[in-house]
């Protein structure tokens, strides 16, 4: 019979053991690692005494491969100092060396842009001409940048009849019609004027603060349809997604009920979301209330951020994800089939997200172990928000969630590297594997700061499989298509939209994680256009390229 003490002294013993084995894998860590690789873009917000609520939107970042290197490249849209009618110091677009490092090529390739207050960053092939193009939002204006192949760019906004007023946010490329041509959609914000923005908040020395957007009316979002020649035709209102009552500030396509037409979700400030079904006929039905994705747990509008429509519980349903304000849930709704979903923020266990302020948000295997996980950057939108709420700061470190299964998730930011302990006004963000390494890296862009890139060392120790797709019936580079990989008895499914976030564009590649699985027992793509193609046993550590000329 053991005494109490050699218990004792085996069971701690069996618990070491446990604990060295448990982290005997060191953790993903995350690296910032802009200056060395020689990002030094920093965002012009124009902050000023005024405080214009421009100056809080901060900007979109994409990562566009423009010149099909198979290095995805970096472009930051700018802002400007509205207050003082200074023009923007310029977009700025970086070309990836390959090496780690990136070069700055604004001015050779000619997206600088107007001057104007930019916003969102969207990358797409509108004329299937096997370059990426690249639309900018902004406040009262836009730019459309058709790539020329060369390494410039043509601005063709008039040309192509895709400029227009308003305060444009984000915008998504979607095939709606499934025609093979790119459509463009556009959210916008709110109906506001510099030039007769009211003073809101306390009048005392300080205490001056941004408006809330409540005091604002809406503007409709905007659909362009592809005239295959070039040009665009607005069919916002016959498509039936013009609704005034929106203040939208992130987009997301993704075919949320699998009938094989594209959906879109859009997060709104302040007032219900609007999840838009795709009928099929190039008009779309506002099912927001009876799918149940327009307001949180208690019935409550939130202030809506950045968005990703994508299956985070591996049942083969997308399901939809939103930033939102301090003290709101950043809001994960399951989708539960037939055109429902369920708020299941709190049972995932996302709940340290409710004193941050969150904007770009991505779903992606960031440890390739085969399950999503959730990044979301944050910062207040009030520099001066202690002076309302002791308990908030302006300046916020960021998010991440590693998906542990079972619908669950781990709040693993204190414990994922230096990143996540930066202090910073986070607004746009998206993911590539800038290094071509295996594993996925995060860029953010920050408000009035200089942007981050965070390296992930050690996500590739996991097997890994990436595609990229060549269109040829369906839309150049397969935007829509649906992918499902199959290893180690598990079934992944994906979507080639890389829109979303917040004023945004993610690499064009979709990574699997594979975990300890060297090979994909199966893999199925399906085209936009209804064809489809398998390939078994395909090795790990490759990037596929898939051609819709196989597909049958």
């Amino acid at each position: 019979m053991f005494k109490p003490a050699v218990i004792f002294a085996v069971l701690l013993s069996a618990i070491c053991a446990q604990r060295w084995a448990a982290s005997s894998e060191p953790r993903v860590q995350f690296v910032n690692v802009a200056r060395e690789a020689g990002i030094t873009f920093k965002h012009e917000n124009g902050a000023s005494k005024e405080k214009l609520m421009p100056e809080t939107f901060g900007s979109g970042v994409a990562w566009i491969d423009f010149d099909n290197d198979g290095l995805p490249d970096l472009f930051f849209s700018n802002g400007a100092d509205l207050a003082h009618g200074k023009p923007s110091p310029g977009n700025v677009l970086y070309h990836n060396l390959g090496n780690g490092k990136f070069e700055d090529v604004t001015k050779k390739a000619g997206v600088a842009g107007n001057g104007m207050f930019a916003t969102g960053a969207t990358v797409g092939d509108y004329d299937n001409d096997g370059f990426l193009d690249l639309f900018v939002t902004g406040y009262n204006s836009r730019q459309l940048f058709h790539n020329n192949g060369d390494g410039t760019f043509t601005d063709v906004t008039a040309k192509a009849g895709v400029s227009g007023g308003g305060w444009s946010s984000s915008a998504a490329w979607v095939d709606y019609d499934r025609d093979g041509y790119l459509d463009l959609f556009v959210a916008r914000y709110l109906e506001y004027d510099i030039k007769t923005a009211p003073y809101c908040g306390y009048k005392q020395e300080g205490f001056r603060m941004y408006c809330d957007p409540q005091q604002f009316d809406g503007v409709p979002a905007q659909l362009f349809h592809n005239n295959h020649d070039g040009t665009f035709t607005d069919v916002s209102v016959k498509a039936g997604i013009a609704n005034r009552a929106g203040k939208g500030l992130g987009v997301v396509v993704g075919d949320i009920d699998l009938d094989g037409w594209p959906d879109i979700f859009v997060t709104n400030d302040g007032v219900r979301n609007f999840l838009y079904r795709n009928k099929g006929d190039g008009t779309f039905q506002d099912i927001t209330y009876t799918a149940g994705t327009g307001f949180d747990m208690n019935g409550k509008a939130m202030a809506g951020m950045g968005t990703e429509i994508a299956d985070f519980d591996g049942d083969g349903l997308p399901d939809i994800f939103l930033t939102a304000f301090s003290r709101e849930y950043n809001t994960l709704f399951r989708n539960l089939g037939k055109l429902q979903f369920e708020d299941v923020t709190l049972k995932a266990g996302l709940q340290s997200g409710f004193l941050t302020l969150a904007f770009g948000t991505k779903l992606f295997d960031y440890d390739n172990d085969g399950l999503l996980d959730i990044f979301c950057t944050n910062g207040h939108v009030t520099d001066n928000v202690e002076l309302y709420d002791p308990q908030l700061t302006y300046r916020q470190s960021d998010l991440l969630y590693q998906n542990i299964g079972g619908g669950k998730f781990k709040d693993v930011s204190a414990e994922s590297g230096p990143a996540f302990r930066i202090k910073h006004v986070g607004r746009g963000a998206a993911v590539a594997d800038f290094d071509n390494d295996g594993d996925l890296d995060i860029v953010i862009a920050d408000c009035g700061g200089p942007a981050l890139l965070y390296r992930n060392d050690g996500g590739n120790r996991n097997h890994w499989l990436a595609i990229k797709a060549r269109g040829r019936e369906s839309n150049r580079f397969g935007l829509g298509s649906k992918v499902r990989v199959t290893a180690g008895g598990a079934t992944q499914y994906r979507e080639i939209n890389p829109s979303g976030s917040y004023l945004s564009t993610s690499d064009m590649r979709l990574y699997f994680g594979l975990g300890k699985e060297t090979v994909a027992r199966r893999l199925e793509i399906e085209w936009p256009r209804g064809k489809k193609q398998v390939l078994e046993n395909v090795p790990a550590g490759q990037v596929l390229t898939l051609d819709e000329a196989n597909a049958r």
